[in-house]
């Protein structure tokens, strides 16, 4: 079992960059699949990026190119860093992790554990 803990959530303007922050503690924590998803006001939480234990990773169309997933194992610290953040991107975000790979878009399954989410606003 993993306990997760965010950072790093503000107020950006679009254009703007900005990187979150989740800590993992628990046994076992570097075997586990990592991912960010995010969940617009109103709208349903999806997955956006993901970081496995081997470091593939794997992102949604509309942040590929723009947001980058990261893992550091010696810290046991996943990243997200976003850039060229857009009004579409305001949401609040979560870390996850799992101990099988997390697909992108929709997850219909149970997650392992979860950060406490942290708000990114970004205003045009």
């Amino acid at each position: 079992e993993v306990q997760l803990a965010q950072s790093g959530g503000e107020s950006v303007e679009a254009g703007g960059s900005l990187t979150l922050s989740c800590t993992v503690s628990g046994d076992s924590a570097s075997t586990y699949s990592m991912a960010w998803f995010r969940q617009p006001p109103g709208l349903g939480r999806v997955a956006i990026a993901a970081v496995d234990s081997d470091g593939n990773t794997r992102y949604a169309d509309y942040v590929s190119g723009r947001f980058t997933a990261s893992r550091d194992h010696d810290k046991n610290t996943l990243y997200l860093q976003m850039n060229s953040l857009i009004s579409g991107d305001t949401a609040i975000y979560y870390c996850a992790a799992d101990r099988s790979p997390i697909p992108m878009y929709t997850v219909t399954g149970p997650i392992d554990a979860w950060g406490q989410g942290t708000q990114v606003t970004v205003s045009s």
